[in-house]
């Protein structure tokens, strides 16, 4: 069973920064990207960054030069490291991976941790 557990949320002033972690385990298939998604009140979860097993980086366009996706293949764990942050950053934002075997995909998705960016 995949277990992803972020951490690293919580509030902050516009401008500041903050980094998020999400551990895997559980892990039996080939992971093919891991990365983050957020979710604001009222809003559909939406992409923020994705890195891919051979390291390939990918950014919404409202977080591009801001944030900064990473990860550290020993730990099985991947990392957002978030600066300037705008009050529109606000959001739950969960920690996903991807994974194949075979031909069947899979999508885990971690419970979430809050960010609140204050004006």
């Amino acid at each position: 069973q995949v277990q992803l557990v972020e951490s690293g949320g919580g509030l902050v002033q516009a401008g500041g920064s903050l980094r998020l972690s999400c551990a895997a385990s559980g892990s039996r298939f080939r992971v093919t990207a891991m990365g983050w998604y957020r979710q604001a009140p009222g809003k559909q979860r939406e992409l923020v960054a994705t890195i891919t097993s051979s390291g390939s980086e990918n950014y919404a366009d409202s977080v591009k030069g801001r944030f900064t996706i990473s990860r550290d293949s020993a730990k099985n764990t991947v990392y957002l490291q978030m600066n300037s942050l705008k009050p529109e950053d606000t959001a739950v934002y969960y920690c996903n991976q991807d994974t194949l075997n075979g031909g069947s995909f899979f999508r885990y998705w971690g419970q979430g941790t809050q960010v609140t960016v204050s004006s």
